[in-house]
This record gives C-alpha cells, structure tokens and sequence, in this order.
C-alpha cells in the first residue's frame, strides 16, 4: 500500500462519516470532507449520502497532488504525512506556509538556500530547499533532521490553533482535541 494510500484511509478513519456540527464553521462534512470541497469537486448530492471513494479522490487531487506529497514523501515520508495532515485540516495554503516559514528560518539568512516567498503554493523551490534542507542537515542524523522540521511544522500549527480559538470562542470546544491530536500526538501513523 502506497503512504498516499495509507494516509487518506487513516484520514477518512478518523474522521467517521457524516457529521453536521453547528458550531464547525466548516458546516456539514462526510469523511472529513466539508460541503463546499465536495461540491467545488462536483459531488452534488447529500452530504450524508456522499460515497467514501468520493472523499478518496478529494483527498489525493485537492491535498495530496496539490502539495506535491509524492515529492516531499521522496525526501521524508513523516513529513509528508504531517503536511497531508495539516493540508486537510487547515488548508493546503496553511500547510505550504507552514513548510515555507520553517525553511526559510532554517536556512541561515539565505546562506544555505534562497528564501522562498511564503504564498502556500508548494513547487519546484520548494521542494528544491526542502531537498536542501535535508542534505544540509544529514550531518546531525536523518532523525534529528526530520524531527526538528515536524517540531517547526507543529509549533506553528498550535498557534495557528490558539489563534483560531481567540479569535471565535465557540472553537475553543474544539482547541484541546486539535492540539492532542494533531500537536503533540502524530495524527497519522506511517
């Protein structure tokens, strides 16, 4: 089983099917997959009634292929596995931001590779630093490497968390769940 593979079924196992939670302002969701994704993807019919291959293709066309997983997983499968984790809870914008603001602060002001402009959008420079990043740092040992970029990519994703949670109380029913889930404890297993 590809880790493409692997992750999307940890995905819509987590996520459980139909929910229609009235303080999510994500609205109505099936396989974690929000209304307005499933309809911008063109599924049109129940949300309740949306099929799991549906939610499959969503999460490998709109996550996965949009962050260059394939590439990134080249590199580091855990990596990719918190960006695809992060893309589908936050937005892909989010997770590529993520990624391009712990790059460009590990990259001694632009000694060890270009800065990349922080917009989301994972590409070839990207991927390129990313690459460089982690042939920069294999001196410290590929573990190392690899949990210094998870602990960056973390960080920021909890105070994204706290931010939402200052910003609109009603997801601080959410904030605990968010940070033991997807923070401090790995969402998705390789």
């Amino acid at each position: 089983m590809s880790l493409k593979t692997k992750i999307i079924d940890q995905v819509i196992g987590r996520e459980k099917g139909y929910v229609n939670d009235p303080l999510d302002l994500g609205g109505e969701t099936n396989w974690g997959v929000t209304e307005g994704v499933a309809r911008a993807y063109g599924y049109h019919g129940p949300m309740k009634d949306m099929p799991r291959h549906v939610a499959e293709a969503v999460y490998a066309d709109l996550y996965w292929n949009c962050l260059r997983l394939d590439d990134v997983e080249a590199i580091s499968p855990e990596i990719a596995a918190e960006l695809a984790d992060t893309g589908i809870n936050m937005g892909v914008g989010m997770a590529g931001r993520f990624l391009q603001r712990a790059l460009n602060a590990f990259n001694d002001r632009g000694r060890l590779w270009p800065d990349l402009v922080v917009d989301g959008l994972v590409g070839p420079r990207t991927i390129g630093a990313l690459h460089e990043y982690a042939r920069r740092r294999a001196d410290q040992g590929r573990r190392m490497m690899i949990d210094v970029m998870l602990a960056a990519l973390n960080a920021q994703q909890g105070h994204r968390y706290i931010d939402i949670s200052e910003e609109r109380q009603e997801n601080q029913r959410f904030t605990f769940g968010w940070f033991a889930h997807r923070v401090v404890t790995p969402a998705l297993s390789l």
